[in-house]
């Protein structure tokens, strides 16, 4: 591909109104990055990581009375929580605890509350196509992710912690129960792209294993 069509697909996102953005394999297609890169976006790697088919089912720390770790179906109260938990936890990238918390996190929940995305994971989860599991407590999700099931496929995205919340085991415990989900749809094979290599030593604890490099070009911050 080159700079011009990366130029054209931009243009179409555009006119879609969709984000502008890339992501590829880095080991088998090289070439791409010069020409997302060339066309003014910028790319970051990412540690690419699949589930081994022959790890046990996943064990993780116990929570506490007054959390719980479940699916949420689309009529569950915590699920606009769930939703909104993973965009404060990007924005204040990695494993330490940050300073976002319940307030935040209410303020992020009102915010999105009239843009429409709560309503289109709900058409999705109820169409088989995304299963979202959160760690709840007093009714809002600290923690959520999801997993986009396709036939014996499914990638785990989204996951992230409220940063106050962190270092509690609760990334680790969804992801868990995103994985046990994926199997019980007889999913054979469950994939993800970690943040960094930090967080990708937290999946292996689950018996996920590097496989390449997931690279994602988007708009320069």
């Amino acid at each position: 591909m080159s700079v011009a069509d990366v130029a054209r697909v931009r243009v179409r996102q555009r006119e879609l109104e969709i984000p502008e953005s890339f992501e590829w394999v880095a080991e088998t297609t090289p070439a791409l990055r010069a020409a997302v890169e060339e066309s003014g976006l910028a790319v970051h790697e990412h540690p690419l990581m699949v589930l081994d088919p022959g790890s046990s089912a996943p064990a993780v720390d116990e929570m506490s009375e007054d959390l719980s770790v479940r699916t949420l179906g689309p009529d569950n109260p915590a699920l606009p929580s769930a939703l909104a938990v993973p965009h404060l936890a990007f924005a204040e990238p990695g494993t330490r605890i940050g300073s976002a918390g319940a307030a935040e996190l209410a303020e992020t929940v009102r915010d999105r509350s009239g843009d429409g995305s709560v309503d289109r994971v709900v058409a999705r989860i109820r169409a088989g196509l995304t299963v979202v599991a959160a760690a709840v407590e007093d009714g809002t999700a600290l923690c959520a992710g999801q997993h986009q099931p396709v036939g014996a496929v499914s990638e785990i995205v989204n996951v992230g912690t409220l940063p106050t919340a962190r270092r509690r085991g609760l990334g680790l415990a969804v992801t868990a129960a995103l994985v046990a989900d994926a199997r019980s749809r007889g999913v054979e094979t469950v994939f993800l792209s970690a943040v960094d290599e930090d967080v990708a030593r937290i999946y292996a604890r689950l018996g996920f294993r590097r496989i390449a490099t997931a690279l994602i070009g988007g708009p320069a911050e």
